[in-house]
């Protein structure tokens, strides 16, 4: 492992991502919302960081080890939150503390879309599309991107790419090279967030919420430019658009690019995980609906229907848009609805939580262990489709279900320490560890009220949940420091 290499590659990233503080400052004189200045700061002090990273080790190159590319990950998203925090730090409106400024910067990477901020409707443009954008820039991950440009600068990118997929199964490429890789990735995610931008703009939005709920819609961020989220807009059309775009990125990208490749669609209803979240959201859907028809919830069978069906999927798929508030919702359903969003979307998605593969996985070893009570001596592989799953893969998936229990159970009893409800905290973890945004309890609305020292924790937690908890983890490992 090489400290030098490290910080030059982690200068360069620096680099490449203080150009993303300068559309905003285009809104800003477009608007003249007088907020360029901040992203003006922000943008030198970003910048200057990274070259004087970069500067003493610009000469260093050799081939990216596992350790590198577990140290350069959890850097560079540690590192890119503090100075994504920048702006909002500086920026005069809203005036963030920067706790707060970290905590929104840190969910907005890490596509939690958990706000610290009210009064969206009346703050600047310019900060408006910033939180989006750094939604978009984290939904794919800034650092795939890198993994393009890398092979460029003589750096090899395979260690960042699979410390950076989510997912039990990291070593899959879509294509043989790397690069090419990386490319494609973000070739279906461009692609999708314009046709996004494209369908939110027919259904009557202006170009500028449009395009900031594209980045956030894809990116399944949860984000929006008003305090009322999609129920803002009261349209059903758009409401259906953003339940399409959820569906298709919480679907594994390598799905997507075989459907381009083979000009097919049949692949999604063959695959087991497709098919296995599709048949949770339908049942939830039908229970959800069914409750608010039975508890008259709403005023109409069609609002129940509308309601139902876009906050099953904005929770199933960890975006966290809302057009109703399923916290006050009657019976089971809070709890129901929050219980999904621990599944999360595919592995290789853009979504949170544990991915439906590995809660697949789980069941499947579960029924496994059953039919080994009967017959001790048989033989019973775990398959996903056709394919036998390695055992190495399903004891990987068994070590990441039991340490992300006691991760939570960790933060839970942190949280309760700093004063929080049992509701409230459970909630709070839950949703940033599952990178989901709201919350039960005082943080339904937001999280600008519970103390300080809970934010802290909730910034790990996020940033946990981005990583995939190993990808951190393994770095508090006495063997990973030895030589």
């Amino acid at each position: 492992m090489s400290i030098k290499l490290t910080l030059r590659i982690l200068g360069i990233l620096l680099m490449v991502f203080s150009i993303s503080m300068l559309p905003p400052v285009v809104i800003s004189w477009i608007y003249s919302d007088g907020s360029h200045t901040a992203f003006l700061l922000a943008f030198a002090c970003t910048l200057l960081a990274g070259f004087f990273l970069w500067l003493p080790h610009r000469s260093i190159k050799r081939e990216l080890r596992t350790r590198d590319g577990y140290l350069i990950t959890v850097l560079f998203w540690s590192v890119l939150g503090l100075f994504g925090a920048l702006p909002l730090y500086f920026s005069t409106e809203p005036h963030l503390s920067f706790t707060d400024a970290l905590f929104e910067s840190m969910s907005g990477l890490s596509t939690t879309g958990a706000t610290v901020i009210t009064g969206l409707d009346l703050l600047p443009e310019s900060i408006l599309w910033y939180r989006q954008q750094l939604q978009w820039f984290g939904g794919m991950g800034i650092i795939v991107l890198a993994v393009a440009i890398l092979p460029m600068l003589g750096i090899g990118g395979m260690q960042l790419y699979r410390t950076e997929i989510p997912g039990p199964m990291k070593d899959a490429k879509l294509t043989p090279r790397i690069t090419e890789t990386a490319k494609t990735l973000w070739y279906i995610y461009l692609f999708l967030t314009l046709a996004c931008f494209l369908a939110y703009w027919y259904a009557g939005m202006n170009w500028f919420d449009a395009m900031g709920h594209s980045f956030s819609t894809v990116a399944i961020g949860g984000f929006s430019t008003h305090d009322a989220s999609i129920g803002y807009f009261d349209s059903a059309l758009i409401e259906s658009i953003a339940i399409f775009f959820m569906l298709v990125s919480s679907i594994n990208y390598a799905m997507h690019f075989v459907a381009w490749h083979e000009r097919s669609f049949r692949h999604y209803t063959q695959d087991p995980e497709v098919r296995f979240l599709f048949w949770l959201l339908v049942i939830s859907c039908v229970v959800t609906v069914t409750i608010l028809i039975i508890s008259h919830t709403t005023e109409t069978y069609q609002d129940a229907i509308r309601q139902g069906v876009f906050e099953v999927v904005s929770v199933a798929t960890t975006t966290g848009f809302g057009v109703a508030d399923f916290s006050i919702w009657p019976s089971v359903l809070p709890f129901t609805l929050f219980l999904l969003a621990f599944v999360g979307g595919c592995a290789g998605s853009t979504a949170g939580g544990m991915k439906v593969i590995r809660i697949y996985l789980i069941i499947k070893q579960g029924i496994r262990e059953m039919k080994r009570l009967l017959h001790p001596n048989g033989v019973f592989p775990v398959k996903v489709g056709n394919y036998s799953i390695p055992d190495q893969i399903a004891q990987a998936v068994w070590g990441f279900f039991s340490v992300y229990l006691m991760i939570f159970v960790v933060m839970l009893i942190g949280l309760l320490a700093t004063g929080l409800d049992q509701v409230t905290a459970w909630s709070a973890v839950g949703s940033c560890l599952n990178n989901l945004g709201p919350g039960l309890g005082e943080v339904a609305a937001h999280y600008g009220n519970i103390p300080d020292p809970a934010k802290w924790i909730l910034v790990i937690a996020m940033l946990l949940g981005r990583l995939e908890i190993f990808t951190l983890l393994v770095l508090f490992t006495p063997m990973f420091w030895r030589r």
